[in-house]
């Protein structure tokens, strides 16, 4: 089975509405009987956001210029969202967090087989519900409510700091600068949230490529 990475973060509103739209391409793919394996890989959108994160408010403007900007913006990722299936809620996000902690939580969930449904359940929790998914806390509740407990535990502690910063800025230096980012067997096929139907067929032309030179090698 092939394997599909996606170089994502938590934080990234297109990569939430990439996610809704992977989800259906890959369920249009399996009617065909192509199976993938999908891994989440992190990226920081901000590597130098303060640990305790700031006032989104504070950090919108300061990045786009004014709040009238920004709410454009967030308007125009509404009206994306909508047309993906998933609904954002701008009004309740009250803080722009590290995401350190919950890339993490990512990793650790991909060792317990339950990383999509984590992906998920951060993806809906800040942009949904407004929860501070740069608070240990938050983290921890949200990942036992998506079938990963004790993250409490393993976010005192160090497990996968080291993995996840390497793996962050392994991305740079591959040359990836926006997310979401799809990679097939290593492989960067497109950045971007285009629609399922779209990303479906880039899909499914990456496989027949990569099976017609694993064909060519072995004659």
């Amino acid at each position: 089975m092939r394997t599909i990475d996606v170089i994502s973060d938590a934080i990234c509103p297109w990569c939430w509405i990439g996610k809704a739209h992977l989800d259906a391409a890959l369920e249009e793919l399996s009617r065909d009987g192509l199976a993938f394996q999908v891994r989440w890989r992190p990226f920081q959108l901000n590597p130098d956001m303060p640990a305790e994160g700031v006032a989104r408010a504070e950090y919108r403007a300061q990045k786009f210029g004014s709040l009238e900007r920004s709410r454009e913006l967030d308007a125009q990722v509404a009206d994306a969202g909508r047309a993906a299936g998933v609904e954002f809620r701008h009004g309740r996000m009250a803080r722009t967090p590290n995401t350190v902690a919950a890339h993490r939580v990512i990793r650790a969930a991909e060792e317990a087989d339950v990383q999509d449904a984590v992906v998920d359940a951060l993806f809906r929790a800040y942009f949904h519900e407004g929860r501070d998914i740069g608070d240990a806390q938050v983290l921890d509740t949200i990942a036992a409510e998506a079938g990963l407990p004790g993250m409490a535990a393993m976010l005192a502690g160090e497990d996968h700091r080291e993995a996840v910063l390497a793996e962050d800025m392994a991305a740079r230096r591959a040359g990836i600068s926006g997310v979401p980012s799809f990679l097939m067997d290593r492989h960067l096929l497109f950045s971007g949230a285009m629609p399922g139907p779209r990303m479906a067929e880039a899909f499914r032309r990456a496989d027949a490529i990569l099976s017609e030179r694993e064909r060519t090698a072995v004659a």
